[in-house]
């Protein structure tokens, strides 16, 4: 439990680096510089759902696999989703990111563009989600059920996070915060109004687990969905409007800092 000086001194902590990380110089080498090459919603929306899927690994090699697929897509992602058919997917053979195929590719721009021609957008996908669920998690897991309605197979769904199993979910809740974070610091995009930013859950990972740990505001040991609520609750002792705007504290300490 954090005494009233402690939690003074945490909150002093959480806001500095706040404010030291999240600036325009953060995108450089992250995988949010990938959507940044754009400035059409769709365009912007689709570059940042493959980056932040991709999302595990060096950042160097996740920039690079995104930034690959996006010249695939002649760097126009809505128009290439859109148009894409059976005679397109020679285009993406050949194209892999870790254990992500040129199979499991095609497959995701097969639903995207579902999702994009019945279901008015990713953004409605998740918004719809939410409003049902009355959670983030729930809109996570609205998007996974797009994927199983689509049949997709097993080796792809495993690119789809499972909340309903416990998965925390990592890759997507940070995409989340790249569309719904207000783009007051030049980072976020902001371009999403479907869901508030206190809704939102911190993508939670090896390392920004081992900082909150270290700081004494996260205590359950596995890195997964119940850490992600646990965390995100302390964090909303701090700005319960936008807890999530501590991703770039956390992430600076452990990162930049070796905290």
């Amino acid at each position: 439990m954090l005494t009233p000086s402690s939690f003074a001194e945490l909150a002093d902590l959480l806001n500095d680096r706040y404010r030291r990380y999240a600036c325009p110089a953060f995108i450089i080498g992250d995988p949010i510089q990938v959507p940044h090459s754009f400035s059409d919603k769709y365009d912007i929306e689709i570059s940042a759902l493959f980056a932040s899927t991709f999302a595990w690994g060096s950042r160097k090699s996740i920039v690079n696999s995104a930034g690959k697929l996006m010249g695939i897509m002649g760097n126009k992602p809505y128009e290439f989703v859109m148009n894409f058919s059976k005679t397109d997917e020679h285009a993406l053979q050949g194209f892999v990111h870790r254990t992500f195929s040129s199979a499991d590719a095609i497959e995701f721009v097969y639903v995207l563009r579902h999702i994009y021609t019945h279901l008015g957008g990713l953004e409605q996908v998740f918004a719809k989600g939410y409003r049902q669920q009355h959670s983030v998690h729930g809109a996570i897991q609205a998007y996974r059920n797009v994927f199983m309605e689509c049949e997709v197979p097993a080796r792809t769904l495993r690119h789809v996070p499972n909340v309903a199993a416990g998965a925390a979910a990592k890759r997507i809740n940070m995409f989340l915060r790249w569309m719904i974070r207000p783009a007051t610091e030049g980072v976020d995009f902001g371009i999403w109004s479907t869901i508030p930013t206190s809704a939102l859950l911190m993508p939670l990972d090896l390392h920004t687990g081992r900082v909150a740990r270290k700081l004494g505001i996260l205590q359950r040991a596995q890195d997964d969905l119940k850490a992600v609520i646990e965390l995100t609750d302390a964090l909303r002792q701090f700005d319960p409007a936008d807890p999530v705007k501590y991703d770039y504290a956390l992430f600076g300490l452990g990162l930049h800092e070796k905290f």
